[in-house]
């Protein structure tokens, strides 16, 4: 799959490639008459490779940094300032605010982040997708050829996965400035055409800019593309300051609304970040609206100036100036709403509560987001957080097992008493069945996309480990709940020491399950290691029960005799549980050892 799917990538690049060097199409005759259907061409053949461009370099990014930039931001502290500054970085490196996001979600879904910690993160965020209309602004588009050259020699022709994926965002970033020129080529003809500059010039309207901005960046579904297109108005001279920051206003507002759409149906963690993204930006939008005159004078005396008059000083200064607005616009709103991050997460939470339904009885997925599957690094990290709830839903059916065989009083389940202890363990197993076959499913469209071979063992990994966690499941189903009934029916006690013993056996391997949860939240090898070396004591400490249990059973213990059978099962049953723990442990320690890789 993988070989089909590098070919596939191998020949539509070509065909890009080849497709951004042919001779742009000229908009204009002689005479300076403007051939419209090939200005329109010209116009929608730039954007799509502007476009192409984009999401070529964030993806080339991502696969490069991607896995690097998810180990930062799990390592995040409470610090609200750090939280920001990092988010602000890795967006920056990966180029794709929504990467970000979707991490956040994941760490807050696997309770590696609080939702509060995440907003100082979502802050960052977008100051960090500013840096791509910074980009924008410097004129590289000679130097587009060369980029795409490099990128794409890069890509076709090296061994190494690294490489290539630098090589893709080098293409990438070629492809976004020669879109460029094909659109700021096309737009020259429409310096002189009086209908097209009035009405860019009733964009000096802030409310009809802030619109326009708004709509069209929900249609083109990025703040950085359409920020782009108004810059290469700006270098014709078309579009002044104070049309443009209303328009990067929307632009940013338009770019949250798109987000909250796609968070449509997605987990309740989703909708959060997507809500919080909305209050942010309307937020810091109403804040500004009313005082562009003045941000506009504040962004010319901090941005460099040209020496030209007229239409050339505007084209030369009015694109550096946009892309400076949308920046300090976005680092003004991340310092004066970090202060409040606590008061807009608790806003948000009441918003969008926690729902009863969501920890009942139906099986549901909580974390798989089909929209991450083409961003394999992050899909990954949501299948890891449904594979630690299902070890959470295991931990909590090995607890509740014991209680039966050590107590003769009828049990009902802790969190649902409307159910008997039995069958809230049976209903988890339910759980479990369902998300198995949901989290093998995602990761087999995971592996469909284009993985590195790192990659393609994690898959396989979490497979091995879903599968393990679901073996434990049917023991404790399949052949715990029956020695229940069996126990039952002897109306006969273990013996107190073979009591102690099964207790104490059954805490232990208890533990080991539990241990199990913390090293799967971020793959900690060290944790793993400990579970390894854990199961090799509590074998020998199964071990030694057992052999207590046949001395006690020479010495005709009549509670030994008539138990025997099931203490027998049961010891080995833990014991069974305990071995699958150090091979699921195993596992996990050779996938963090890959990503320490």
């Amino acid at each position: 799959m993988k070989n089909i799917n590098t070919l596939k990538r191998k020949w539509s690049m070509l065909i890009v490639v080849l497709l951004s060097v042919l001779n742009p199409l000229r908009a204009a005759n002689a005479d300076g008459t403007i051939q419209w259907g090939m200005l329109i061409i010209s116009l929608f053949g730039g954007l799509a490779l502007f476009l192409f461009g984009m999401e070529q370099m964030s993806e080339g990014m991502k696969k490069t940094a991607g896995d690097k930039m998810r180990s930062i931001l799990s390592a995040l502290t409470d610090n609200r300032l750090i939280g920001m500054t990092v988010g602000a970085f890795v967006t920056m490196v990966i180029q794709s605010s929504s990467a970000t996001t979707v991490m956040l979600v994941s760490f807050v879904q696997a309770q590696l982040m609080t939702f509060v910690q995440s907003l100082g993160v979502i802050l960052g965020a977008d100051i960090g997708t500013t840096i791509t209309a910074q980009l924008i602004a410097f004129k590289l588009t000679d130097y587009a050829l060369l980029m795409i050259a490099i990128g794409f020699f890069l890509t076709m022709f090296s061994n190494k996965d690294s490489t290539k994926y630098i090589g893709e965002a080098i293409l990438g970033f070629g492809l976004l400035f020669f879109g460029m020129k094909l659109m700021s080529d096309a737009m020259k003809p429409l310096r002189t055409f009086l209908p097209f500059i009035n009405m860019l010039r009733g964009l000096e309207n802030p409310m009809l800019a802030l619109i326009v901005g708004t709509i069209f960046t929900a249609l083109i579904q990025s703040s950085s593309a359409f920020t782009g297109i108004i810059i290469v108005l700006a270098q014709q001279g078309l579009l002044t300051l104070d049309a443009g920051i209303p328009l990067v206003m929307g632009a940013n507002i338009g770019t949250c609304i798109t987000a909250g759409l796609a968070s449509i149906g997605t987990s309740r963690e989703a909708k959060r970040v997507a809500l919080a993204h909305v209050l942010f930006k309307v937020g810091g939008v109403a804040l500004f609206i009313l005082w562009i005159p003045v941000f506009a004078d504040i962004i010319r005396w901090l941005s460099p100036v040209s020496s030209g008059t007229g239409l050339e000083k505007l084209a030369a200064e009015t694109p550096r100036q946009i892309a400076n607005a949308h920046t300090i616009f976005n680092v003004s709103l991340a310092f004066i709403f970090l202060p409040f991050t606590t008061f807009f997460a608790n806003t948000i939470i009441k918003i969008y509560p926690e729902k009863k339904e969501e920890k009942g009885v139906q099986p549901i997925t909580w974390h798989l987001e089909d929209t991450a599957i083409s961003t394999p690094a992050l899909a990954m990290d949501l299948a890891r957080s449904e594979i630690l709830r299902m070890a959470k839903i295991l931990g909590r059916m090995l607890e509740a097992i014991i209680e039966p065989f050590t107590t003769n009083e009828p049990l009902q389940d802790e969190v649902y008493p409307q159910l008997s202890l039995v069958e809230g363990v049976e209903m988890r197993e339910e759980k479990l069945d369902y998300l198995d076959e949901k989290i093998i499913r995602y990761l087999r469209k995971i592996g469909q996309q284009e993985l590195s071979d790192n990659q393609i063992q994690e898959v396989y990994g979490m497979m091995s480990i879903v599968n393990d966690i679901e073996n434990i499941g049917d023991t404790i189903e399949k052949n715990m709940i029956p020695l229940i009934a069996k126990k039952s029916a002897l109306n006969m006690d273990f013996s107190p020491e073979g009591k102690e013993e099964l207790t104490i056996y059954h805490t232990k391997v208890s533990k080991q399950v539990n241990r199990l949860k913390k090293a799967l939240s971020n793959l900690d090898t060290n944790k793993a290691e400990k579970i390894i070396n854990k199961e090799g004591k509590y074998s020998a400490l199964e071990t030694k029960y057992r052999i207590s249990h046949l001395e006690r059973l020479h010495e005709d213990r009549k509670e030994s005799i008539e138990t025997h059978e099931i203490h027998m099962e049961l010891m080995d049953l833990l014991k069974q549980i305990n071995v699958y723990s150090g091979e699921i442990a195993k596992t996990i320690h050779a996938l963090g050892e890959l990503n320490l890789d």
